[in-house]
């Protein structure tokens, strides 16, 4: 599977290009050692299913998630029906990531009614594991139904790990009381991933729920000997997303004002990239950019925080080179610390 019961490492296909180079890129994470290869969906840009069902055509080991996609834009039992083939092509390799997904893209950009996110999000869980476990499944809502379905055939795989891509603590209650563990968006921090973590444990006390729940985050990774090099390949992609971002508790946790947000909105507005505005303390606290030896000590404290697989994102100029650079620096020293 995609992750598991301990320390792990990820890696993720990204880029406007990633289609294109999904096989190589795959192909150069399992070379690499990587544990895992998360695929995202951020409409309206590459599809999860597709990405990674060329992924696990030319490889052999490495795990596949799908982080994340949602029961809005797929119904539950097309998904139950996308991760079943998929697991066709990797038996025993594939995770299913869920979140409620985007509501701008979702409500005001496909006109597709959200009226109980979470609710839906709980219902598409069960609904999922059901269809998989080779029930025939009806029901009625007023987000989804279903009458008189089930899948044709036997998933290759006996289980569907499911995770919950979600941040405020509604969302984590629900992940900690029905997931197999929660998966940080970018732009996760230690901060983050310690509230993630005890918000989910206490859920799960509560639910009288035991096992391992593993913690997992998407986190942009440069490594470069040119320490300033490094630095400055992921500041644009903070910029966007500290941005993007604004307002939200996510970058309050981590420190960041909205002040600092603002003057990165203001500057993108006027058709500069903000990466300028990035200050140094920013690099630290969302990314891993450094040499190989800065990265280590860096992950060392989302590691202590409570994080069990970092899933880089590769940032650079050749992103197939520094899926190879962030293997060889961080897989063996993870496993050893493990």
């Amino acid at each position: 599977m995609a992750f598991g019961s301990g320390r792990s490492l990820g890696v993720m296909l990204v880029g406007r290009d990633a289609a294109a180079h999904a096989a190589v890129r795959a192909q150069a994470a399992e070379r690499a050692g990587f544990d895992s290869l998360w695929v995202i969906e951020d409409y309206f840009q590459t599809g999860a299913f597709a990405l990674a069902g060329a992924a696990a055509a030319v490889t052999s080991r490495i795990g596949l998630g799908i982080g994340v996609v949602n029961p809005h834009t797929r119904h539950p039992a097309l998904l139950a029906m996308e991760a079943s083939t998929l697991a066709g092509v990797a038996p025993g390799r594939v995770t299913l990531g869920l979140g409620t997904g985007v509501r701008r893209w979702i409500e005001h950009q496909m006109a597709l009614p959200q009226p109980r996110p979470f609710a839906t999000l709980q219902d598409c869980v069960d609904v999922v594991r059901r269809l998989w476990a080779g029930e025939r499944v009806s029901r009625e809502g007023e987000d989804f139904a279903l009458r008189d379905v089930a899948l044709e055939y036997k998933p290759a795989q006996p289980e569907l790990p499911i995770v919950l891509g979600v941040k405020g603590p509604r969302g984590l209650a629900l992940a900690g009381r029905i997931a197999d563990g929660a998966l940080c968006s970018i732009m996760s921090s230690p901060a983050h991933v310690r509230r993630v973590r005890e918000t989910t444990a206490a859920a799960r006390r509560a639910a009288g729920r035991t096992g391992p729940f593993p913690i997992l985050a998407y986190v942009p990774v440069a490594i470069d000997r040119d320490v300033n090099a490094a630095r400055r390949a992921v500041r644009p992609l903070l910029a966007h997303y500290l941005a993007h971002l604004h307002g939200q508790p996510i970058l309050a946790e981590a420190g960041v004002s909205e002040s600092e947000t603002l003057a990165i909105r203001a500057a993108r507005a006027a058709g500069e990239s903000g990466a300028a505005l990035v200050a140094e303390h920013h690099v630290d606290t969302f990314a891993l950019a450094g040499d190989a030896d800065h990265v280590r000590s860096r992950l060392g404290e989302w590691l202590d925080a409570g994080l069990d697989t970092p899933i880089a994102v590769p940032v650079g100029a050749d992103v197939t080179e520094q899926i190879g650079r962030i293997g060889a620096a961080i897989g063996p020293w993870l496993r050893e610390r493990a």
